[in-house]
């Protein structure tokens, strides 16, 4: 069991360096960078031997273990996929695998009734559903929230190892509103998800305050294990991130009461999936149903009660009034037809 063990970590971390296109990997680079995860994950100190590491490559090239890596050696010297979208990662498992992480899912779920693992209940039924269905056992008896199309998903193994032992990255990201990518310096601290999107929570060498980084913007990352890491030395981000609603806060925001009247046709839906843990009911009459919630203003709650339209009115804070009626100004506006614009047709084609 150990020797499989460490033999997946090297086969990972093999295919961590081939699909990071920001260097020229050479076998003493590889050895160098297996035998620092092997310390890193697992503390072991005496390396790692360079015929493991050519074994390692030539059972990764074969179909043994069912990958297949297009492995080729550049100028004789440097290797990489050849496919650059490659990654074992990708690849089926096999039925030995399979009827392996039955039993780890099966231990999972005797465990499941403790507190510490509360948070796991959807995780392990979607581990088990997905796993019935690969052997078609049966079909889908659960579907969860997800998105296919989401980018960056990759990244999360990586990016989780170098939070955990503290590394810093260079990153290449291009956010939505910039004309190109730009490269930085990064102190990872934390991954986050909020609606199926994921975020690296980080500190940029060059800027002050925490910044939070979509992966799905990630254009490539390395670890740079020459840099210093800088420490985070602010709150615990569980409750750094309690008062929000989302992901986007600066250390200067506080929150703010936030009250929201709903038509009582709604309410329940609110009352039965709260908007944020703080939520309490203030009032409730024949039509309406007063709610207060203590979160921090942000783009993520303005997008959180225009969706529910014409069901809700903020009443407070003014600062919150503002921006929801500019913003129903400005959507109304896209709707308005003005005397000296006659009504136009539109054809949708689909």
């Amino acid at each position: 069991m150990a020797v499989n063990k460490l033999a997946l970590i090297r086969y990972k971390t093999i295919d961590d360096c081939l699909r990071n296109r920001f260097r020229k990997w050479t076998l003493d680079d590889i050895i160098e960078k297996v035998a620092d995860t092997l310390y890193q994950l697992e503390g072991i100190t005496s390396g790692v031997s360079k015929r493991t590491i050519q074994a390692d490559i030539q059972l990764m090239r074969s179909d043994k273990l069912g990958y297949n890596a297009p492995i080729v050696v550049k100028d004789k010297r440097f290797y990489a996929y050849e496919d650059p979208s490659f990654s074992i990662t990708n690849a089926p498992i096999n039925n030995a695998d399979v009827d392996k992480m039955k039993e780890i899912v099966g231990v999972l779920k005797q465990f499941n009734a403790f507190n510490y693992f509360d948070e796991m209940s959807d995780m392990i039924a979607r581990l088990e559903n997905n796993l019935y269905k690969s052997t078609k056992q049966s079909g889908n008896n659960i579907q969860l929230e997800s998105n296919k199309l989401v980018k960056g998903l990759e990244c999360i193994p990586s990016l989780y190892q170098a939070v955990l032992n503290k590394r810093s990255l260079l990153i290449e990201y291009k956010s939505f509103k910039a004309h190109q990518a730009q490269q930085g310096i990064y102190y990872p601290y934390l991954l986050k998800e909020y609606r199926n999107r994921w975020f690296l929570i980080c500190k940029a060498k060059k800027r002050p305050g925490i910044l939070n980084l979509a992966l799905d913007r990630i254009v490539e990352f390395q670890e740079l294990p020459n840099e210093d890491f800088f420490p985070y030395r602010g709150v615990d981000f569980d409750r750094y991130y309690d008062d929000l609603i989302g992901v986007t806060k600066s250390e200067r925001d506080r929150a703010q009461k936030v009250i929201l009247e709903f038509t009582n046709d709604h309410a329940p839906y609110v009352i039965t999936k709260p908007l944020h843990h703080s939520q309490v009911i203030l009032t409730q009459n024949e039509k309406t149903t007063t709610f207060r919630i203590d979160v921090v203003l942000n783009f993520e709650l303005e997008r959180e009660i225009l969706g529910f339209g014409e069901c809700v009115k903020v009443l407070a804070p003014r600062l919150l009034i503002s921006k929801i009626k500019a913003r129903l100004a400005r959507t109304f506006s896209q709707y308005k037809i003005t005397d000296e614009e006659p009504e136009r047709k539109t054809e949708i084609q689909i």
